[in-house]
C-alpha cells in the first residue's frame, strides 16, 4: 500500500509555554495488525519530515510504501493509525492528536487508482479537534478479491468523519457506525 501524507489544516497548539508557540508538526503511520509474513512481528512505524514552515496548516507530500497482504482487508479490526506530533526544542516530541483509517474506508479500489481521504484529528483524550489530515492511498501489487467493502470508482476523493474503534468499544460496540461521508470525484470536487 502506498500512503501519501499530503497535509493537515486547523491544528491547535496545545502548549501554554511562551517559548513553544510555533508548531513544527510531523506524523507517524502504523498499520495494524502487522504484516504476518514479515520477519519482524512488531508494527513498523513510518514518519513524515517535520514541517517547519506550515504551522497550523502543514504540508508534507511524503510517500510511504507500507507492506500489507490480503489478510489485512479480511479483518474488520485492521486499520492505519496516524499520530500527529510537534517537535519541541526542549521537550522533544509532543503529541497533538491522532486518527484511525479503518480498512472499511480503504476498501479495495481498482489497481493503480488513488483514494483521497480526509480525517478529523482527535486529541490525546479522544475528543474531536478542529484539525483535519489529508491522505492519498493507492494499492499496488494486489489482485482484485472480495473484501469487507465494495469497490469504489477509480481516483476518488472521500471525506470521512467517523467513530473509531475506541469510541465503539466505549459504547459497547454498537452495530451502527455514525458516519458522514462526502464523495467527490477528483475532477469535479475539491477537499
Amino acid at each position: 500500500m502506498e500512503i501519501t501524507v499530503i497535509s493537515a489544516q486547523g491544528l491547535k497548539n496545545t502548549s501554554s509555554c511562551p517559548f513553544s508557540h510555533r508548531l513544527r508538526p510531523f506524523i507517524t503511520i502504523t498499520a495494524y495488525p502487522p504484516n504476518p509474513h514479515s520477519s519482524d512481528k512488531k508494527c513498523q512505524m513510518y514518519r513524515t519530515r517535520v514541517d517547519d514552515q506550515g504551522g497550523v496548516n502543514p504540508t508534507w507530500g511524503d510517500k510511504f510504501h507500507v507492506p500489507i497482504d490480503t489478510a489485512f482487508f479480511h479483518s474488520r479490526h485492521s486499520c492505519i493509525y496516524l499520530h500527529l506530533y510537534t517537535k519541541r526544542l526542549i521537550t522533544g516530541r509532543v503529541q497533538l492528536g491522532w486518527c484511525q483509517v479503518p480498512v472499511t474506508d480503504i476498501g479495495f479500489p481498482s489497481a493503480g487508482s488513488v483514494q483521497y481521504l480526509s480525517y478529523r484529528i482527535r486529541a490525546r483524550d479522544g475528543t474531536w479537534t478542529p484539525g483535519v489530515v489529508n491522505l492519498a492511498i493507492r494499492l499496488i501489487g494486489f489482485q482484485q478479491v472480495a473484501v469487507l467493502t465494495d469497490s469504489r470508482a477509480s481516483d476518488e476523493c472521500k471525506t470521512v468523519i467517523a467513530q473509531d474503534s475506541l469510541e465503539l468499544s466505549m459504547k459497547k460496540k454498537k452495530r451502527k457506525i455514525i458516519k458522514q461521508a462526502v464523495l467527490f470525484s477528483e475532477s469535479g470536487g475539491a477537499l
